[in-house]
């Protein structure tokens, strides 16, 4: 005669279901102390990292500029940038996320990769979040959520906060052309180092004019 099957009851849960909820959405740090370790983000809408391919390329272009840099991302999402960054030698990072629960989840990740020293993680939205900054960076991101149009403004803003230095790096990423995103006085002001396309991402890494630079470029020079 077989046993009574033991019924569970209705309340009864299983052991998963004690689980707290986890971001389900991973990305992998490609190079330097952390390679092949993976990060968190949550499902939000303009949330969207960098893919691998890209930022093996921008991590080329940034090749020799990285060790003891002081970097600034404006529009966090992942931290994709900013990890990858400081994984390769950067000294700090800066990261600013308007989504609270995704600013969460990256004071997590650098919990998790024992950055927490050398990270700041500051919840607020971009250009507004800038004014509380003591600059300048030597390496600046600035790829926000396409959707939301606020290259131009960012950037206007890290310059009147004095926030770039004439050595600064300065990566944007837009999901068009860079003219169409930036006015053409403010691109002035800018040397274009580096451009390419991967997919619908447009990339672009940039350093200001110098002086001399702005005069030859205005047909000033003696």
């Amino acid at each position: 005669m077989k046993s009574p099957t033991k019924r569970r009851s209705p309340n009864a849960r299983s052991h998963t279901d004690h689980r707290p909820n986890r971001p389900t959405n991973q990305v992998r740090i490609i190079g330097g102390m952390h390679r092949r370790r993976l990060i968190s983000f949550i499902d939000a809408d303009g949330l969207r990292p960098t893919p691998d391919r890209l930022r093996e390329t921008i991590f080329n272009w940034l090749t020799g500029h990285l060790t003891d840099a002081r970097v600034l991302d404006v529009c966090a999402g992942s931290g994709a940038l900013a990890f990858e960054a400081l994984s390769r030698g950067a000294a700090d990072a800066v990261l600013i996320e308007a989504n609270a629960a995704q600013a969460k989840q990256l004071i997590a990740n650098a919990e998790l990769l024992n950055l927490s020293a050398s990270t700041q993680i500051i919840h607020g939205t971009s250009p507004t979040a800038l004014d509380a900054l003591q600059g300048p960076f030597d390496l600046i991101f600035i790829d926000p959520p396409y959707a939301l149009d606020l290259w131009q403004p960012i950037l206007n803003t890290l310059i009147d906060l004095k926030l770039i230095h004439e050595n600064s790096l300065i990566y944007l990423e837009a999901d068009r052309d860079i003219d169409t995103v930036i006015s053409a006085d403010l691109l002035h002001a800018f040397t274009l180092i580096k451009a390419t396309q991967v997919g619908q991402a447009h990339a672009y890494l940039m350093t200001p004019m110098t002086q001399e630079d702005l005069k030859r470029a205005d047909g000033l020079e003696e």
